[in-house]
C-alpha cells in the first residue's frame, strides 16, 4: 500500500488525481497540500508514531511530495515512539537540506518501507529534451545556458539554491533559501537591462526520490516580470506542473522554454 506525505503547493493533489486508488495522506502539521484533505496530521516529534501507524495500515511505499520548510522541534511534544529517533533528527536539522532528508528517508527505509518518487508514479512530470516554446533558442541563450549550468552545479555542491539567472554570462542573480521566486522578484526593478535566461537544475548530489525542484505558471510570469527572454530546465532533473499551461504561458509572455539535456 502507498502513503503519501503531503506538503504544501500543487504537486500532491496533481499526483492523487493520477492514481487509480486513493493512497493514505498524511501531512507535518501546519504545512497542508492544496485541494487535498489528509487522512492524518503528524508532528516532527511524532515521526516515529507516524511511521508505525503507516505500518499496522498495510504500508509498504511512501511519496514525499510538496514544499515543507524546517519545523521547529518542542521536546516537550516528543512521544515515546519517536524518542530513539531524536539524536538523528536533532542532527538532520543542523545539516543541509539534501542530507537532512536523507536521513528522513533512512529512517523509513529502515523500517522497510520502500521509497517511490512523484515521478515514479507520474513520469509525465519530466517532459523530454527539447524547445517546447514558439520563441526559439538563439546561439547567445546556449551560452548563457552552458554558463549557468557550472554555476547552478556548484550551487548545488554547497547545498544551496537549484537556481540562477544569467544574462551574456554574468550572474545576475542565485537561489538561496528565500527561494525562485523571491529570487526572480529581486530583478524585477534591477538596472540590468532586459534579456538573459533562468536556468534550474537538481543539485548534482541530490536524491531524485524526493524534492526534485519543480516550476510552474506562476515561475512563468516571474521571469516575464523579471524581463528575461527564456526558461531553460535541466531535462530530467525537475518537473513540470501542468506542462500545457505552462507552454501556452510561455508563449502568451513572447519567452523560450527549452528542455535542456546535460
Amino acid at each position: 500500500m502507498l502513503a503519501l506525505i503531503a506538503g504544501q503547493g500543487r504537486l500532491p493533489k496533481i499526483l492523487v488525481d493520477s492514481l487509480s486508488k486513493r493512497p493514505e495522506i498524511a501531512s507535518l502539521q501546519g504545512f497542508d497540500p492544496e485541494g487535498l484533505i489528509p487522512d492524518r496530521q503528524f508532528r516532527l516529534e511524532t515521526l516515529g508514531s507516524l511511521i508505525a501507524e503507516l505500518k499496522a495500515a498495510g504500508t509498504t511505499e511512501v511519496c514525499f511530495a510538496g514544499a515543507i520548510a524546517r519545523p521547529e522541534v518542542d521536546p516537550s511534544a516528543l512521544d515515546a515512539a519517536t524518542l530513539p529517533l531524536v539524536p538523528r533528527i536533532m542532527a538532520a536539522l543542523q545539516m543541509g537540506d539534501d542530507a537532512a532528508l536523507g536521513t528522513v528517508l533512512a529512517i523509513f527505509e529502515e523500517a522497510d518501507i520502500a521509497i517511490k518518487a512523484a515521478t515514479d508514479l507520474v513520469p509525465t512530470l519530466l517532459p523530454e529534451a527539447g524547445v517546447l516554446s514558439k520563441r526559439p533558442v538563439e546561439v547567445t541563450h546556449e551560452k548563457d545556458a552552458k554558463r549557468a549550468r557550472t554555476i547552478a552545479a556548484a550551487l548545488g555542491e554547497l547545498d544551496l539554491g537549484q537556481s540562477c539567472v544569467v544574462r551574456k554570462g554574468q550572474a545576475l542573480a542565485l537561489e538561496a533559501l528565500p527561494g525562485t521566486d523571491a529570487m526572480l522578484g529581486t530583478l524585477a526593478d534591477a538596472p540590468h537591462g532586459s534579456g538573459g535566461i533562468f536556468f534550474k537544475a537538481k543539485k548534482p548530489q541530490q536524491d531524485a526520490r524526493i524534492d526534485l525542484p519543480v516550476i510552474g505558471v506562476e515561475t512563468v510570469r516571474n521571469v516575464a516580470a523579471a524581463g528575461l527572454d527564456g526558461i531553460v530546465i535541466q531535462a530530467g532533473g525537475v518537473m513540470v506542473l501542468d506542462l500545457d499551461e505552462v507552454v501556452q504561458a510561455v508563449n502568451d509572455a513572447d519567452l523560450f522554454f527549452w528542455i535542456r539535456d546535460d
